[in-house]
């Protein structure tokens, strides 16, 4: 009896104006190759975060190093100088 824990970027979407990336994670546990259950985790990253510190606006681009390869090329993709600008625009607003 064999049991296997496997995680697995099963969904990656890229959603709305700014391009964000919004990634579903499956854990999925097997026992003897069948599967016993799939639990699924989300979450969402922004091409910028922004702060105001009550005279001014620091703008960050987001940090997708420590994602998968894919997601990295993905971000590399979408996230353009252009988007970027209007992602800042509308933080500020």
């Amino acid at each position: 009896m064999a049991i296997t824990k496997t995680l697995v970027e099963d969904k990656i979407e890229v959603v709305g104006p700014y391009r964000n990336i919004q990634i579903r994670t499956a854990t999925v546990i097997k026992e003897d190759l069948v599967e016993l259950t799939r639990t699924f985790v989300r979450k969402t990253l922004e091409c910028v975060s922004s702060v105001y510190d009550g005279s001014s606006w620091t703008h960050t681009d987001t940090d997708v190093s420590g994602e998968s390869t894919e997601v990295q090329g993905i971000a590399t993709t979408v996230w353009t100088d252009a988007v970027k600008a209007a992602k800042k625009t509308a933080n500020e607003a």
